[in-house]
């Protein structure tokens, strides 16, 4: 294909020319410059060549964010190996199934994970490699035993005179090489294993180094919050910031508000990526009970005097999010209109990207400075998108892409393959949308979860729910169809209820439900809202399982 280049060499670039700058922090914990990355990763190597690893066989790797995770993945893919990143979230049986499923010859496990697994579900494992320290959990390997107990001698032997920058040399890869295989599911009846060739990650990569490399520069601080086994984590946090230079911060426990908000004030991050529930958290909590009172809504609503006042507000959101950020970019899900519209008011530099794990992961994305309200950015480098409409600017359509970034398929799985991928390399994204004339992307809703109203038009669940959650104590709603009505789940603000009677918050949510309906057509309005005691289960990019609802 046109224009690739290796991406290893990104990597082996990366490494040699900040050599002696950081690269990997565990928040609160080691730091790693590049140069001992370079030396673990060639550790590493020398572990796999003398325990009989070959080029293209599956490593899989499962563990909350750290430095030694992004050792073990980087060390993975510069050998030639096939690396198998599992979700930390994912239980035993899941961990297990994607392990046997990939064929996976080695297990990286992390602390946490390790404790969930069972190493006599996955029998055709060699070895199960602790992530902390690196140290053998089990081998039933005799050479990779061996090769662990004298790892240090060995690479002593091969380095008598220390190891240096002109020693750093990693697999060559080609264009539809595959990298990896990132699985959608853990569950047995619906894991998918989207291989992803070599030329889909150098692609969003360089995409990434040539839209934002100008303004994120080596050295910057960066401060990884996604999990890095999901490609939006993985490649705009993760390797993007790697491949650029930066020094990369790893929230190792659980990624709490009070923690995230910490870690922002300490790290001061160049570059924010998150999904909306994160930034919507931070902004209903720590900036709206600020401004959304008569004093406040009295000088917004004064010319001269609005002016100054949005100043104000605009630095203390960017002061929230540590002072230094050029931009906060959302993905993964929809974000809350009414944060989108207070965000965009106040003149704060966000913006939202688009993307799926089956084109690792960019479709689309914009610069702030000309992202449009509602939309998600525009087909990025390399990617074509259109939408199949008889009308694309006005009336929803599938949203279609092909190019660089899309997936060869699903490992052992011809016939989902076929499902997505036409025969002319389109892959169908099961998301409906709109483009405008300046090729900016309005994502309307899946497919899947699209209702027909009681008259035959099509009702987008999306788009109520955005509106019912930015509503008096929603802390998140889902819209469900029974019958020939629709129902609206609601998790209330568990912060607020406590102030309130059950009769009060049912006389509330009959408030909200009045007052959206008075927002929507006829065919679309809510029958009733009824509440749920529990948050709702979501995916690992924080979306709702919906159908778990729909019933």
């Amino acid at each position: 294909m046109d224009q690739f280049s290796s991406f290893n060499a990104y990597i082996q670039k990366a490494i040699t020319e900040n050599w002696d700058q950081d690269a990997l922090t565990d928040y609160q914990g080691i730091t790693l410059q590049f140069h001992d990355v370079a030396r673990k990763i060639e550790k590493i190597h020398i572990l796999f060549e003398n325990s009989g690893v070959k080029k293209g066989d599956k490593i899989a790797i499962c563990g909350r964010n750290s430095a030694h995770w992004a050792v073990s993945f980087l060390a993975t893919l510069t050998y030639g190996a096939v690396a198998v990143p599992i979700l930390h979230e994912f239980n035993g049986e899941q961990i297990h199934n994607i392990v046997n499923h990939s064929g996976a010859k080695l297990l990286f496990i992390g602390d946490y994970a390790v404790k969930t697994i069972s190493p006599e579900a996955m029998p055709d494992l060699e070895a199960i490699i602790n992530i902390p320290d690196f140290s053998l959990f089990i081998s039933r390997s005799e050479s990779i035993t061996y090769a662990r107990e004298h790892l240090n001698m060995m690479f002593g032997s091969k380095y008598p005179k220390a190891f240096r920058k002109e020693h750093v040399k990693y697999h060559q890869d080609e264009a539809n090489e595959l990298a990896l295989i990132n699985y959608t599911s853990g569950t047995t009846g619906f894991s998918k294993g989207v291989m992803l060739p070599y030329r889909a990650i150098w692609s969003n990569v360089e995409f990434v180094m040539r839209v934002l490399g100008r303004y994120v520069k080596s050295g910057d601080n960066m401060l990884s919050i996604l999990p890095m086994a999901h490609m939006y984590g993985m490649a705009v946090e993760f390797l993007f910031g790697f491949c650029n230079g930066c020094h990369l911060f790893f929230l190792t426990r659980l990624p709490s508000p009070a923690i995230i908000a910490q870690a922002f004030s300490e790290v001061k991050p160049t570059l924010i990526v998150t999904v909306p529930l994160i930034l919507e958290k931070i902004i209903r909590k720590k900036v709206f009970p600020k401004i959304q009172n008569n004093r406040m809504r009295l000088l917004l609503q004064m010319p001269v005097v609005s002016k100054k006042v949005k100043e104000r507000i605009c630095q203390e959101v960017y002061n929230a999010f540590g002072g230094r950020a050029y931009e906060v970019i959302v993905g993964g899900a929809p974000l809350s209109k009414e944060v989108e519209e207070f965000l965009l008011s106040i003149n704060f530099p966000v913006t939202v990207g688009y993307g799926t794990t089956e084109c690792a992961p960019l479709i689309s994305y914009c610069n702030h400075g000309i992202f449009l309200g509602g939309s998600c950015g525009i087909p990025v480098d390399r990617m074509e998108v259109k939408i199949l409409s008889s009308d694309p600017e006005h009336i929803p359509g599938e949203i279609v892409t092909r190019g660089s970034n899309v997936m060869l398929g699903y490992y052992k799985n011809e016939e989902a393959t076929h499902e997505v991928l036409d025969d002319k390399g389109w892959y169908h994204t099961g998301d409906l949308g709109t483009m405008a004339p300046t090729g900016h992307i309005f994502i309307r809703g899946r497919i899947k979860n699209m209702l027909l109203g009681a008259n035959g038009q099509n009702v987008y669940p999306e788009e109520i729910e955005d509106k019912l959650n930015s509503m008096a104590m929603v802390s998140e709603s889902v819209v469900v169809q029974r019958g020939d009505k629709l129902v609206a789940l609601v998790y209330p603000d568990k912060d607020e209820i406590v102030n309130f009677s059950q009769e009060e918050l049912s006389d509330i949510m009959e408030q909200n439900r009045q007052e959206l309906n008075n927002q929507l057509p006829v065919y679309s309005r809510i029958a009733s809202i009824e509440l749920h005691e529990e948050e709702f289960a979501k995916t690992p990019k924080k979306s709702i399982k919906r159908y778990l609802y729909q019933k």
